[in-house]
């Protein structure tokens, strides 16, 4: 046979504590551990072909041919997986979100999770979660949480072999709700790859890198004990002080805008007036706000009559990256 196909369908994630910086930006071993959650409702959905017939790999990007810098990374990520399969054929991917791509909405983590489960599996590859969660890794760090299901943490390990995602609470746990508030659904100018690189530079990374474990500690103890107030206070704190890094980073990057700010002063208002719900921002304008199910329709009303929303998406815990039957694809 000439070809071979496989389809995957993967989740972005929401990472409560964040992942900013590498100490090996090649194999993006990150400088801390981190915590996320997968968002149920929200994938991207990829289909790739070894085709012997190929003299070149190609991509589809929600119905668009793509090439450049896009191309140029996901086929050094189909190399790491032909090396990995001894094989030698080129690949046609084909891949779509549900979601806004590049707006700060991990929209990388779910298509590398995605690519990672449908290219091994295309190539013959079987592995386990483990191993396509530190594959996952080489494409985009976060991807490698959008494997596990639920709530998931990252290792930070001590090498690449034990620097993997692995899930802390199952779905079912605790039924948060991610509320994103989209102020803007565009590709941002600067990729998290790019943010990632320029993080040593500023005078603060040190500083978050070396609070991040107690964080994790306080966010995992807080989501396996269903302890909203815990939960809010470290997952904004997190938050803030990685947009801090960034906007001291050079040049420095400065991903709020103005509504964004906006909605970092009014939520812990609301929550101070009862209705419990808290904010992170990943790197985008985007802001997900968190509340348990039973608040989500109170919450995500205000957020609509907040002049400048774009539109609300809701997503509670996700499943973990599948591969999906022909008759799924």
């Amino acid at each position: 046979m000439t070809t071979k196909s496989a389809t995957a369908q993967s989740s972005p994630n929401i990472a409560f504590i964040k992942y900013w910086g590498n100490r090996d930006e090649a194999l993006r071993l990150p400088v801390n551990p981190s915590l996320s959650m997968n968002l149920d409702g929200l994938f991207t959905r990829t289909s790739v072909t070894f085709d012997a017939s190929l003299s070149v790999d190609s991509l589809e990007l929600n119905g668009s041919p793509t090439f450049g810098p896009a191309l140029a990374r996901v086929s050094r990520f189909l190399d790491i997986v032909r090396g990995m399969a001894g094989l030698n054929a080129y690949a046609r991917v084909s891949s779509s979100n549900n979601f806004p791509t590049g707006a700060g909405i991990a929209s990388s983590a779910a298509a590398f999770s995605a690519l990672a489960l449908a290219a091994s599996s295309a190539a013959g590859l079987r592995l386990s979660e483990a191993q396509l969660s530190r594959l996952a890794r080489r494409g985009s760090g976060s991807a490698c949480r959008s494997i596990p299901a639920g709530y998931v943490e990252w290792q930070v390990g001590e090498s690449e072999a034990d620097s993997y995602a692995i899930s802390v609470a199952p779905v079912d746990h605790w039924d948060l709700v991610d509320c994103i508030a989209v102020l803007s659904s565009g590709h941002k100018p600067v990729g998290s790859t790019e943010g990632h690189a320029a993080a040593p530079t500023s005078p603060l990374q040190a500083a978050r890198v070396a609070g991040a474990p107690g964080r994790l500690d306080q966010a995992r103890r807080a989501i396996l004990e269903r302890d909203f107030s815990s939960f809010a206070s470290v997952v904004e704190a997190d938050s803030n002080i990685m947009h801090a890094v960034m906007m001291t980073s050079q040049p420095p990057l400065f991903y709020w805008e103005p509504l964004s700010l906006q909605l970092i002063k009014t939520i812990p208002a609301w929550r101070a007036e009862g209705l419990p719900c808290c904010y992170t921002l990943d790197a985008g304008p985007n802001v997900h706000v968190l509340c348990p199910r039973a608040s989500a329709e109170e919450l995500v009303n205000r957020l609509h009559h907040i002049p400048g929303v774009v539109q609300v998406l809701q997503a509670g815990p996700g499943g973990p990256a599948r591969l999906l039957s022909p008759q799924e694809a």
